[in-house]
């Protein structure tokens, strides 16, 4: 379940940050207020990861996939501009968060001594 938390959490915080592309510095009301709401729902989905994955493992994954679905949109979207620097940086990061996901310790793999201790 904490996967789909993060995915969720990651899903609104990409909503919020087009909300706040598409409210003009706060001058429209509907997508200012959507961006606030987006947000909210990001960081309430983000605090329930936590109670499963490290801290460091869900803001990495959160924050560069956000990074990564975001550029995508302003490319398709808004018609942003794509070189090769820019592409090549979001597949840093994607290689990035994978590594980081496969090289952290789960919680589940965590020996009874330890998990005891952190409660």
């Amino acid at each position: 379940m904490h996967w789909i938390y993060l995915l969720l959490a990651i899903l609104f915080e990409v909503a919020g940050t087009i909300s706040m592309k598409l409210s003009a510095g706060f001058t429209k009301w509907q997508p200012s207020a959507l961006l606030v709401i987006f947000y909210i729902c990001s960081l309430v989905f983000l605090t329930l990861t936590l109670k499963s994955i490290q801290v460091s493992v869900a803001y990495a994954i959160w924050s560069g996939m956000g990074i990564v679905i975001i550029t995508l949109v302003g490319f398709f979207y808004f018609s942003e501009n794509v070189n090769i620097a820019k592409a090549v940086s979001i597949v840093l990061i994607i290689v990035g968060v994978i590594t980081l996901n496969l090289t952290s310790e789960h919680p589940e793999q965590q020996p009874a001594a330890a998990s005891q201790s952190n409660k």
